[in-house]
């Protein structure tokens, strides 16, 4: 998971170079319903179907504010972020950021150990 933090560090174009140079994959959607429908023997169309159910029911859940677990997996949980005060990086100004909702995840232990 230490690694996820700096690929969100890194503009878009830079980040295949991340991957690539250290022997990692990106996996897109389209991966996803792939593992899925091998996994369960499904049609890609069935999987595809499932996948999208499942994103779903999950964002659905957290714009409800609810908070969404997975047993092994982990936890997405909605939360609000206080309006602050920041700075324009190009002329030093200050500006206000308004407050917002933002999604965080918390790894779950079976996932955790799995990883490491």
């Amino acid at each position: 998971m230490a690694c996820f933090g700096a690929v969100l560090k890194l503009r878009w174009g830079s980040t295949w170079r991340f991957f690539l140079q250290r022997g990692l994959a990106l996996v897109n959607k389209n991966d996803l319903i792939a593992a899925v429908a091998d996994s369960a023997d499904l049609t890609r169309a069935k999987a595809g179907d499932a996948v999208d159910a499942v994103l779903a029911a999950i964002t659905a859940a957290l714009k409800r504010k609810d908070e969404v677990r997975l047993a092994g997996f982990g936890t997405f949980v909605a939360a609000e972020r206080k309006a602050s005060t920041g700075r324009n990086p190009r002329t030093g100004e200050e500006m206000q950021i308004p407050a917002s909702t933002t999604v965080r995840f918390k790894v779950g232990k079976g996932l955790k150990d799995t990883v490491n």
